[in-house]
């Protein structure tokens, strides 16, 4: 197969993408996750006049001058409401979130005010009619729309949407991703590795990845380079909603990826992007599961999951935010023209005086070195057949967000 651009590939893994079925889950529990559909205020906030002060409810056309002196015919605490009417000469002694009794229509904070064997003195006029009082639907009326459909839930929506009387949401089901990674070179950290053998890292970074953008991970282990065992593995995923395979996914003798999925009847949409890292990613549909194979090096499969997986849980998820956000950067140094694949080069991102944003590629960009891409806060864009970059130059920058 040939090498396919980057815009391609992604179009090709996001086709026919779309949200999930929706799941009503506690308010307890929404943190985190995507609304399914828009949510309407079940009541008005505040539900009646409230009181925004400690004081006396009152008369404006009692208190626009002031010393008065007037009767305090009761008290309204937050929760315990007034219930007569106060009447011209009257006041009723209020406290923050009551609410205002009928025939008052004015607050005097409690500052303004003396009182004493069941009179007040109120010592300063009333600057307004409605002074420190709450309207009725002052923050939201009954029936408005308030939180759309593809909402990520954060502490300030679940609070707006408990305020507005919902002890649950309907949210989109998070998407289920399976992980298995290939190599008879790999333990899993903790082990003894052989002279000749590694540690494992892809599993555990990638479900970190797919947790930090709302998804479910499902860790299938490491699995041996034999045909059978990764045709069991494929199977065993058979119910997810995207399975992601990390090595195998070249051409060498051991690389048996590919293979396998043939073995299962599974054939690749594409194999190979214009890519760097990540050139040998393969894309397959059983169904409607979505197969993603991730190169086996760290920092490929990290960028690759990145540029193409995020952007597939979102559009699972339904969520509104935008998974492909760049921003531009000044160049920090040059950088020398680039050949016909497009690069993401791991880079140091600082912030200018003025807001803008500054990057500097690392000077070693091999795709196994873990360390330098923990210490990016970014990847510059170069696109395929870039000419020779100057220090200065304006180059589109992905943060790292994960």
């Amino acid at each position: 197969m040939a090498l396919i651009p980057v815009t391609e590939a992604k179009e090709k893994i996001l086709k026919g993408a779309r949200p999930l079925a929706r799941e009503d889950v506690p308010l307890h529990h929404c943190a985190g996750r995507v609304l399914a559909a828009d949510i309407k205020a079940r009541r008005n906030q505040p539900p009646f006049p409230a009181s925004a002060m400690d004081g006396y409810a009152v008369r404006f056309a009692d208190v626009g001058t002031a010393p008065i002196r007037l009767k305090v015919i009761g008290m309204a605490p937050a929760g315990h409401g007034f219930r007569g009417t106060v009447k011209a000469g009257e006041a009723v002694r209020i406290f923050t979130g009551a609410p205002v009794p009928k025939g008052a229509d004015t607050v005097v904070i409690q500052e303004n005010a003396d009182a004493s064997g069941g009179q007040v003195n109120i010592n300063v006029p009333a600057q307004r009619l409605g002074q420190h009082i709450r309207r009725q639907g002052l923050d939201f009326a009954k029936g408005q729309s308030l939180l759309r459909r593809g909402t990520l839930l954060g502490a300030r929506e679940i609070g707006l949407a408990a305020a507005m009387n919902w002890p649950r949401l309907p949210v989109t089901r998070r998407p289920k991703v399976a992980i298995f990674t290939t190599g008879d070179e790999l333990v899993r950290p903790g082990q003894s590795p052989r002279p000749d053998q590694i540690v494992s890292s892809n599993s555990f970074a990638l479900s970190a990845f797919v947790r930090r953008f709302g998804a479910e991970p499902v860790d299938l282990g490491i699995i041996p380079d034999r045909i059978n065992a990764i045709c069991r593995a494929i199977r065993k995923a058979r119910s997810a909603d995207i399975l992601l395979t990390t090595g195998g996914a070249s051409v060498g003798d051991h690389d048996l990826v590919q293979a396998a999925l043939k073995a299962e009847g599974i054939g690749l949409d594409f194999w190979k992007i214009a890519l760097r890292p990540g050139k040998p990613l393969m894309f397959a549909r059983d169904g409607k599961r979505r197969i993603m194979g991730l190169p086996g090096n760290p920092v490929s499969a990290l960028v690759c999951a990145r540029i193409f997986l995020k952007p597939l849980i979102f559009a699972l998820l339904g969520q509104s935010g935008d998974a492909d956000d760049t921003v531009k950067a000044r160049l920090g140094a040059p950088l020398p023209a680039n050949d016909l694949r497009q690069d993401y080069l791991r880079a140091q991102i600082t912030r200018e005086a003025d807001g803008s944003y500054r990057a500097t590629s690392f000077p070693l960009q091999d795709s196994s070195m873990q360390r330098a891409l923990t210490e990016a806060q970014g990847l510059i864009i170069r696109p395929p057949h870039a000419p020779q970059a100057h220090e200065g130059d304006l180059v589109d920058v992905i943060l790292l967000d994960f």
